[in-house]
């Protein structure tokens, strides 16, 4: 019997950059909607680089949408150069739960980094692998291009951007 629930491990950064670079931005409570009805996910794991004291409104607005965000740790004197790049991190969540869960059926990637190919490859030979979203066609990796279409699809897609994308809501005067 197949479980019902899935996990979703998603690079914020990545995700940003890939659907803002086309001009336009995704709607975590929407996105988060979608990821529960299209892919059954019970969990969404949303990763960013760094805590900001400017950004407490969108950590606020994942955590409403029904996210579990996650930040990449930084020791005290690189706080000054923050590099967000949280790879290793989702790398290392996704090994992580592979060895100690087992009440999850299949899990989705939500980035274009080639970085994640041997995380991809492993979980499509465990067989759990459900999806892999690619922010665009321009953010989906090189490495990807000998991947089955079954395992993934992009954001940008005219009927997935419909149903996940932000608008600004208009102020009454």
């Amino acid at each position: 019997m197949e479980k019902e629930s899935n996990l979703a491990f998603i690079d914020g950064q990545n995700l940003h950059l890939g659907t803002t670079q086309n001009d336009w931005k995704v709607d975590h409570a929407k996105f988060r909607i979608y990821l529960k009805d299209k892919y059954k996910v019970g969990e969404a794991y949303y990763f960013l680089g760094y805590v900001s004291e400017e950004q407490q409104e969108l950590y606020k607005n994942l955590q409403k949408s029904g996210f579990i965000v996650l930040f990449r740790e930084h020791s005290a004197n690189l706080k000054a150069n923050k590099k967000g790049n949280v790879d290793t991190d989702i790398v290392f969540e996704i090994m992580k739960t592979l060895i100690e869960r087992d009440d999850f059926s299949k899990m989705l990637l939500i980035s274009g980094d080639g970085d994640y190919k041997k995380l991809v490859d492993y979980l499509i030979s465990k067989d759990r692998l459900k999806k892999l979203l690619f922010p665009n066609r321009q953010f989906a990796s090189s490495l990807y291009r000998s991947l089955s279409p079954t395992y993934f699809d992009y954001l940008d897609t005219v009927s997935i951007r419909a149903k996940i994308e932000y608008f600004q809501k208009k102020r009454s005067p």
